[in-house]
């Protein structure tokens, strides 16, 4: 229990340092001020409410979305490289989006402009796009035991998809393109709260309904022919990993673009610090890791770049690249 009082008051602190650090040096007094109230100067205000308070909320609801997706996938394909980005996950719910801002020809201002309605849109669409592929995913796993053979084959589908949102691309206006293209990059600064809204909703609706069923994820790390033996129905925890990691999967890329490397590295993180790998632990240990890396990250990019954030998936790249690495190296076969 300690590990997680740590690990909370870290992510306390980095929600802060995340408040304070941008192309503007503002003090702790000045955010204090800003949240009771007494905040004079109107420039700290928006600032602090308008841009950097909603891309904190969003940094930690990713975080927890693609660590607890990731885990997941890694838990049920028994695959320590699975996760929403390397399996094609996240490469469906991009072809949701592009489905919406490509073919439609809707662009992101006009479905800014529809509103609440614009939003779920989007994200029904990406969610959507995400569950097929996942779907998709669990069907071969039942052939494919091999757990080499799974991971090229989820690139190789992924590479699919992308070469459909290509054709999409190719086929649209250039305002499009280049709407599209930034929103690849992964950004966590695009949202605002109703987007925050529905992303928590969703997020913690997921994360609880895991939770409830960690037990029967510890039960199948022991196989799925002893799972169905000791009464797991895992037909219908199949589903239930459908709706959760496509549904954690589609909204985080819906709002903030494919965000890669946190979902494969951060649950070798939890496992590591918590030495264990008991789902009661693992899920809110990964939760809270996944906001901590990720809010870590988007600090990061700020005082490489203050004057304008790198894209966020440059910072992950940069961390995720040697876990993975590691990963390979240290298991002597998959």
């Amino acid at each position: 229990m300690k590990y997680f009082g740590l690990l909370i008051a870290l992510l306390f602190c980095l929600f802060i340092g995340n408040l304070l650090i941008g192309s503007v040096s503002i003090s702790p007094l000045e955010i204090l001020k800003t949240f009771v109230g007494k905040q004079e100067n109107e420039v700290w205000n928006q600032i602090i409410l308008a841009f950097r308070l909603p891309k904190a909320l969003t940094a930690i609801l990713v975080g927890i979305a693609l660590s607890v997706s990731g885990l997941l996938m890694q838990t049920f394909f028994a695959n320590p490289l699975a996760s929403p980005s390397e399996l094609g996950i996240s490469a469906g719910a991009s072809l949701g989006v592009a489905s919406i801002t490509l073919s439609s020809g809707l662009s992101w201002a006009s479905l800014q402009n529809l509103g609440i309605g614009g939003y779920w849109l989007i994200a029904f669409l990406a969610i959507a796009g995400a569950m097929s592929v996942m779907f998709l995913m669990l069907l071969i796993g039942l052939r494919v035991q091999n757990n080499v053979i799974l991971l090229i084959v989820g690139l190789m589908l992924s590479s699919l998809v992308v070469s459909f949102i290509g054709l999409w691309q190719f086929m649209s206006s250039p305002e499009q393109i280049r709407d599209f293209l930034w929103w690849t990059f992964g950004s966590l600064g695009a949202t605002n709260y109703s987007q925050i809204i529905i992303m928590t909703v969703i997020i913690f609706g997921m994360s609880i309904l895991v939770l409830f069923n960690a037990q029967k994820f510890n039960i199948l790390l022991l196989g799925e022919k002893y799972a169905k033996s000791m009464g797991v129905n895992t037909k219908k925890l199949r589903w239930l990993l459908i709706m959760v990691v496509g549904s954690l999967a589609g909204i985080t890329t819906a709002f903030c673009g494919p965000i890669g490397f946190i979902g494969i590295a951060v649950p070798h993180i939890a496992r590591s610090v918590f030495k264990t790998q008991n789902h009661w632990i693992l899920i809110p240990s990964s939760a809270l890791l996944g906001a901590i890396v990720l809010l870590g990250c988007d600090i990061l990019s700020n005082i490489i770049y203050p004057n304008f954030a790198l894209p966020i998936n440059t910072i992950t790249a940069l961390i995720g690249s040697p876990l993975v690495i590691w990963i390979i190296l240290k298991r002597k076969s998959f």
